[in-house]
């Protein structure tokens, strides 16, 4: 087994523990809250801070960090060969699947899996770091750009169910969230065609854009911590105030239009998806400018092991929540800022079953799962 970084370790339990902080809105509200506070009418105003600081600090920002750090084990995982990879990512696949139809619409492991084929050649291709940045900052633009075409094509239109949803659609919702069975894979089988045909549209531009720019950076060695912990200070006082100089103007447009659909259901997402990747880069240059201080501490161990067991978390937050919100039937019993309280909880049990699992365990049991498959897919011969 190829010896650990860390630091990476750690940024990926970051990015796993902060995804959650927005999608516990996907789990306990309806779709429409998840962009827009006032699907419902006017949001309280604990509600609405609660909204916009995690725009600012939360929203796009973890999901970008994770896709950043997945292209950056791209990188890493070179050596083991196509066939061993594309058997990792097909199997990932998998789980993705089965996943959204059968636990929570909210999947992201089929795109990274998909997404991930397709970066596969571009990375193994590629003559340099510079290479992988350029080409993956010019996708991710791409994909701002066709939100852009979205504007123009669709900001006219009547708001949909997933923007400002009726009573009866917020009733249907709440009934087969809480109901499963049948009728809700059906739901979450139409809800994975239109997020399939969004990511080929839109997000997948996006994705694809953050895995090349993490394998970039990984390559160059600033993901996996080579430069001086000086530089990575810097970077942080740099890119994090940049990020947020970008996103903040559109969060308070956003809440001074009454998150009007016509101009915040696309314009006013892009200064967020732009800010992102330079937000979250100053996130994990902040973590590795502080390195010698963070690294002895317990906490800091804990979250490396978060990151250790990333699938297998992220997995235990679906279930978590959705025993929580579905089949304690509290989805809709709580606002934004309620939902908060909850996330340490969840957070605590990452931290409580990643260090108990890893203190008898090289791995965690979906990652050992997942490794199994690979080697069984890949061939005997799969490392």
């Amino acid at each position: 087994m190829r010896e650990r970084i860390a630091k990476l370790d750690c940024a990926r339990g970051m990015a796993i523990l902060g995804i959650l902080l927005m999608n516990i809105t996907a789990f306990a509200l309806p779709k429409a809250a998840y962009l827009n506070p006032a699907y419902n009418g006017a949001p309280s105003a604990a509600d609405a801070w609660t909204w916009a600081i995690m725009d600012g600090f939360a929203q796009v920002k973890f999901l970008t960090l994770f896709a950043i750090l997945f292209g950056a084990g791209l990188q890493m995982l070179l050596a083991r060969g196509n066939r061993w990879i594309a058997s990792r990512l097909g199997w990932l696949m998998v789980f993705g699947i089965i996943h959204a139809i059968f636990f929570w619409d909210g999947d992201i492991l089929l795109d990274y899996g998909l997404v991930g084929l397709i970066c596969l050649g571009v990375v193994r291709q590629a003559d340099s770091s510079r290479a992988l940045i350029s080409t993956g900052a010019v996708l991710y633009m791409v994909g701002v750009l066709v939100l852009v075409l979205f504007q123009v094509m669709m900001a006219s239109q009547t708001p949909g169910r997933y923007w400002l949803p009726g009573i009866a659609e917020q009733i249907y919702e709440h009934y087969w969230l809480t109901v499963g069975g049948a009728e809700a894979w059906q739901n979450r089988l139409d809800l994975l065609e239109g997020s399939l045909i969004a990511m080929a549209s839109q997000y997948g531009w996006q994705l694809a854009g953050a895995m090349l720019v993490g394998a970039g950076l990984m390559r160059s060695g600033w993901l996996s911590g080579t430069w001086s912990e000086a530089h990575y200070r810097k970077m942080a006082l740099l890119l994090i105030p940049l990020g947020l100089l970008v996103n903040v103007p559109s969060i308070i447009l956003q809440w001074q239009l009454g998150w009007e659909y016509r101009w915040c259901a696309f314009l006013l997402q892009i200064p967020r998806d732009i800010s992102a990747p330079f937000q979250v880069l100053g996130y994990v240059a902040l973590l590795y400018g502080c390195w010698s201080r963070l690294s002895g501490l317990r906490l800091t161990r804990w979250v490396g092991n978060v990151g250790r067991m990333a699938l297998t978390n992220y997995l235990l937050q679906t279930l978590l929540c959705t025993l929580i919100f579905n089949q304690m039937a509290q989805f809709m019993a709580y606002g934004r800022f309620e939902l908060l309280a909850l996330v340490p909880v969840i957070w605590l049990v990452n931290l409580l079953v990643s260090t108990l699992w890893l203190h008898f365990f090289q791995q965690g049991p979906f990652e050992w799962m997942w490794r199994q498959l690979t080697r069984l897919t890949a061939g005997p011969h799969a490392s």
